[in-house]
């Protein structure tokens, strides 16, 4: 697992992260806390974007530089939290797709219930990006990604901020192919599937739905 799940420890990660876990902080303060975490994340998840050459004139001479060669990003949220992190990775990759997938957990059996799914029409030559800000049981982020699967893109992460050890297991375990980026794994899940410490119920601090 430790190849595949990638702790983010950067100090201002988790500056921002004990800020985002207080009670006290607002849905105004709160989204932008999201915002600037998934921007963060999204630095460290593109890492092993390849890059190739070209010759760029500066005002002085032509310099010998570097772009990303070719590859399309596709950005897909779970509604409705992972909309939260949307703006902060866009404004790191401006030109990615952004697709949607639709997921909610029945409140008495805990699983993931699918009610939505639009994806870039060119999904298949895109690397995709799962964005949910918590992986508690882990249902809702092994149901996203089998459904992006079916569409055949070229690879896939899942970036979450809050991570409980039960979902990182069953989510490692369902999709051992799937690069995974989180900012702390928590101590357990209580009776009701939330993450202790956690945060909450992240969508509902997002868009001040307490």
């Amino acid at each position: 697992m430790d190849k595949q799940v990638f702790i983010m420890d950067h100090p201002l990660i988790q500056h921002k992260l004990t800020f985002l876990r207080d009670k006290n902080t607002g849905s105004k303060e709160f989204r932008q806390l999201v915002s600037e975490i998934a921007m963060l994340e999204c630095y460290e998840a593109t890492r092993d974007l390849p890059l190739e050459e070209v010759d760029t004139e500066t005002p002085v001479a032509v310099a010998h530089t570097k772009v990303i060669a070719g590859r399309k990003l596709a950005f897909i949220p779970i509604l409705r939290a992972g909309l939260g992190m949307v703006e902060g990775v866009l404004e790191m990759v401006p030109a990615a797709k952004v697709g949607h997938i639709g997921l909610y957990r029945d409140p008495k059996t805990l699983q993931p219930v699918e009610y939505y799914s639009k994806l870039p029409h060119d999904i298949e030559e895109r690397d995709v990006i799962v964005l949910d800000p918590m992986l508690a049981t882990g249902g809702s982020g092994i149901d996203a990604v089998t459904i992006i699967k079916r569409s055949n893109p070229k690879s896939i992460k899942f970036m979450c901020i809050i991570a409980a050890p039960e979902g990182l297991k069953a989510f490692t375990e369902a999709h051992p192919d799937v690069q995974l980026y989180c900012a702390a794994v928590d101590d357990h899940l209580n009776d009701h599937g939330y993450i202790v410490p956690g945060l909450g119920d992240a969508g509902d601090r997002i868009f001040g739905t307490l």
